[in-house]
């Protein structure tokens, strides 16, 4: 069974720094690219960074700059720094992993439990 059990995240000030962590376990037969996701009060869920298998990274222009996703594949496990942070990053974020089923081009989305950040101003 495949778990995304996410750690960091909580209340700070505005232009602090966290850094959130997704630790990912069981088989997974090929990630395709993991990425990082936002939900806002009210708002829909929205990826803000993601980084592929080949190491590249995307990320949304509200966090472009800011944020940094990286990942340590000895430990299986990806982060997202978040630096000058603004009230407008509240939110809970959620750690996804996109993976391919074995043998095809199909793909599974996997989801972290979600973490709270809030930014006070």
């Amino acid at each position: 069974q495949v778990q995304l059990v996410q750690s960091g995240g909580g209340l700070v000030q505005a232009g602090g720094s966290l850094r959130l962590s997704c630790a990912v376990s069981g088989r997974l037969w090929k990630i395709a690219n993991t990425g990082w996701y936002r939900q806002a009060p009210g708002k829909q869920r929205e990826l803000i960074a993601r980084i592929f298998d080949s190491g590249t990274t995307n990320y949304a222009d509200s966090v472009k700059g800011r944020f940094t996703i990286s990942r340590d594949n000895a430990q299986n496990t990806v982060y997202l720094q978040m630096d000058s942070l603004r009230p407008d990053d509240t939110g809970v974020y959620y750690c996804e992993v996109r993976a391919f089923r074995p043998g095809t081009v199909g793909l599974d989305d996997y989801w972290g439990q979600g973490t709270q950040v809030t930014v006070s101003s």
